[in-house]
């Protein structure tokens, strides 16, 4: 999950390509860089900015309800 300006976005944890650790990425704007090849995805769609990677990562919708936080597929 990542807070961008206090909002939040979250997207599948590993990269599509060769399965990097995308929350130890660097993140700017709305989007993440792998930290072991340098594929981008958009942290809105989960979609392919920079590859090497050619496969989206899933991107969640996310909301606080009652204390807790809520993701549901994008």
């Amino acid at each position: 999950m990542f807070n961008r300006g206090g909002a939040l976005f979250a997207i599948d944890a590993v990269c599509t390509h060769m399965g990097g650790p995308l929350e130890h990425g660097k993140v700017s704007d709305h989007q993440v860089e792998c930290p072991l090849h340098g594929s981008e995805f958009d942290l809105v769609t989960g979609q392919v900015r920079a590859g090497p990677a050619r496969t989206p990562v899933r991107a969640y919708r996310v909301r606080f309800e009652s204390g807790a936080l809520i993701l549901t597929p994008a």
